[in-house]
């Protein structure tokens, strides 16, 4: 997921409501240098009054000049802001990349059905994949409602035979059921398409 667009997140921790993106600050520590047309000129002047008055600064995505007015003690406030702002950012960060997020992000949709398809790992791959499953069914998946989980196979084989309602004892269900699969060396080219197809065919699925 995208950090910067989670705009849940940005109003939850405030990022938002503090005015804290460049254009906003800007607009409380200055004014911007406006140009105007002059028509006895015929072309676009800039006011020149300010010049010398004030620090300026100008931005590089569009030229724009704002003249700065803010007391020390307002640009110190806002730096304190923004460096409380980045460490939410590295704190939100280093969830979101870690442990089963890592793998497999973060699951937000609150039915899903997860297939599993193996292919032709070896034995010790096949018992990391399962370590990983496992880990995201315990971390994730037990905050959402409803899940299913299927595995590609030559016979395809399902959890359960429709999404089932999350709890604890589901959930550990799934843990068992996962770790009981047998190693297998070959699949059907087919296989991942048909756990897909049988996925979307459950109606209350969103992803």
């Amino acid at each position: 997921q995208s950090l910067v667009s989670s705009s849940k997140w940005l109003q939850r921790y405030g990022l938002k409501r503090n005015k804290l993106s460049l254009s906003q600050i800007l607009s409380q520590i200055g004014f911007q240098h406006r140009k105007d047309y002059v028509t006895t000129l015929g072309k676009p002047v800039a006011s020149r009054y300010a010049d010398g008055l004030f620090p300026q600064y100008k931005r590089a995505q569009d030229g724009s000049v704002y003249n700065l007015t803010a007391k020390k003690e307002l640009i110190l406030h806002f730096v304190d802001c923004l460096i409380g702002a980045i460490e939410l950012y590295k704190q939100r960060m280093e969830w979101l990349t870690s442990e089963s997020r890592q793998i497999f992000g973060v699951i937000q949709e609150q039915c899903i059905v997860i297939v599993l398809d193996f292919g032709t790992a070896a034995p010790t791959e096949f018992d990391l994949c399962r370590d990983a499953l496992s880990m995201v069914l315990v971390e994730q998946v037990i905050q959402i409602s409803r899940f299913n989980l299927i595995r590609a196979a030559q016979d395809l084989t399902k959890w359960q035979q429709k999404c089932t309602p999350v709890s604890e004892r589901t959930v550990k269900s799934a843990v068992r059921w996962l770790w009981k699969l047998e190693h297998m060396t070959a699949v059907s080219h087919s296989s991942s398409a048909e756990a897909l197809l049988e996925a979307m065919a459950d109606e209350a699925v969103s992803s």
